[in-house]
């Protein structure tokens, strides 16, 4: 049989030699919690009070100028913040009685001195503000370079063209400057053009996750509501739909988005609407007349 080196056994002698005694010395150092505050183990919750209290009134700095009172009174104060609290006591008791669990021992420690000062609810809100300010930069980065691109189409430039053609009532001056003075009126004009994007908003606060989360108890009233008026109106009075409600069911049936719908002109949502294409025969109907006219073009 090979002989084992001594050397690797003589490093793990000496790792734990290093944390053993490290176990429980995160709390109270090198002291016990229990003998700094004067307590016994068993101590309750009330004894363990008096006994810092006592302590506080002989080595708190206002009391005692003392260096070496004031170094004892520090120790003093975290030995009761560890023993007044259940989980932490039953923790720092655990780790006294398992000094080899030395890493599960820290992190118990790390975890209950870190991890539950910090609310989840602010946590929560950090992060609701944090992509919320991703997402409103990513939205107007977006928009901007929309604009950006609608601005150099020719159709925009015609738009202006006319603007400045009504502005000035077709008379160009010929002056000094003129080209300084287009600029300015360039500028002013842009701002009466009304840019349609399809696909691209305008950024607003309304649209963020973190608002649309504060409100959210807000939309579900109101959906709940008009869920209710629904069915009251249509379902038990059998009330003719209204035009809103039918421009509705006529563009959920086709699966047109809502900004898609606003663009088309009124004479064919006219049309769409008078089909009544909520009904499966009519929407079969519409959906075969379709394809045939889309073979007739090919």
């Amino acid at each position: 049989m090979a002989a084992v080196s001594p050397l690797p056994v003589c490093l793990l002698l000496l790792v734990a030699a290093l944390l053993l005694p490290a176990s429980n010395a995160i709390y109270c150092d090198e002291d016990d919690c229990y003998d700094l505050l004067g307590v016994k183990q068993d101590a309750n919750a009330s004894e363990i009070k008096k006994a810092y209290y006592k302590l506080s009134l002989k080595h708190h700095p206002d009391k005692n100028p003392d260096p070496e009172s004031k170094k004892l009174f520090v120790k003093v104060a975290t030995a009761y913040e560890i023993l007044k609290d259940e989980t932490t006591r039953e923790q720092y008791d655990y780790a006294v009685a398992h000094p080899e669990e030395f890493f599960y021992n820290t992190a118990q420690y790390y975890r209950a001195y870190y991890g539950y000062k910090t609310d989840p609810r602010a946590v929560l809100i950090g992060l609701l503000l944090i992509m919320s300010a991703f997402q409103y930069i990513h939205q107007l980065t977006a928009y901007s370079q929309a604009i950006e691109s609608v601005k150099q189409t020719p159709a925009y430039r015609n738009r202006l063209k006319a603007l400045e053609f009504e502005r000035t009532g077709g008379i160009s001056s010929k002056k000094k400057g003129t080209k300084q003075i287009d600029k300015n009126l360039e500028n002013e004009l842009r701002g009466e053009v009304d840019l349609q994007i399809q696909g691209v908003k305008k950024p607003s606060a309304w649209s963020l996750y973190g608002v649309q989360l504060i409100l959210l108890p807000y939309f579900i009233g109101k959906l709940l509501t008009w869920q209710i008026c629904w069915f009251w109106r249509y379902r038990v009075k059998k009330l003719p739909y209204a035009w809103e409600d039918a421009c509705y069911l006529t563009r959920t049936s086709l699966r047109i988005p809502d900004n898609t719908w606003q663009n088309i002109d009124e004479f064919t949502k006219e049309d769409l609407v008078m089909k009544r294409l909520w009904e499966k025969a009519n929407m079969e109907r519409h959906m075969a007349e379709a394809r045939k006219g889309s073979r007739r073009r090919r």
